[in-house]
């Protein structure tokens, strides 16, 4: 597989550095190369934090992100910080209820309800960095399902395994349809031109 960049961000302690672990894990299940590494602000706990995956089959010469393939922010201010000034060849993933105000996009732009589906089939937002991790997973076409559930499986916290895999199920839908959907809406519009 060519290289893929993906930029996890959002709010510290959201979970998404845990979830930047499971996907390295997927991509080294898939025999894949793969570099991780994160940051996060200095109040740790509810400042912007950012987690950094690049996966493939070649020689990863640099361990950081230059040019990210996929960004997924789960707040507004992480957002700001990393998804303004993407080109239109990067895919963004938001969570649209935590980032509201985003700047127009013509493709590649994914807002997706990640913490209320979380919300609303657990009763918290424990899991909505795995039902992230299943969006972007399912969303790059090249990490096979069954590399991620191994993944989740492995590094779940004791006692919610099976919360987790349910939760990768439902993000990895959720990415599938909104990839679909998007493919079905660019198709039509070639047709038109």
């Amino acid at each position: 597989m060519a290289k893929q960049e993906f930029l996890l961000t959002g709010t510290g302690g959201q979970g998404l550095i845990l979830a930047a672990i499971m996907l390295a894990e997927a991509g080294i299940n898939a025999g894949q190369n793969v570099a991780q590494s994160q940051s996060y602000g200095p109040e740790a706990r509810g400042g912007a934090s950012r987690a950094e995956v690049i996966i493939g089959n070649e020689a990863i010469n640099y361990p950081k992100v230059e040019k990210p393939d996929f960004v997924l922010t789960l707040s507004q201010e992480a957002y700001k910080k990393y998804g303004l000034h993407l080109d239109n060849e990067a895919i963004l993933i938001v969570d649209n209820s935590q980032v509201t105000e985003v700047k127009p996009r013509s493709r590649n732009f994914y807002s997706l309800p990640i913490t209320m589906a979380a919300r609303t089939h657990f009763g918290s937002e424990q899991s909505a960095n795995v039902v992230a991790l299943g969006v972007v997973a399912s969303l790059s076409g090249k990490i096979p399902m069954e590399d991620v559930l191994a993944a989740v499986q492995q590094r779940a916290p004791r006692g919610t395994a099976e919360q987790n895999i349910k939760a990768l199920q439902i993000g990895w839908q959720m990415g599938t349809k909104a990839g679909a959907k998007q493919e079905s809406e660019h198709c039509q519009n070639e047709g038109d031109e």
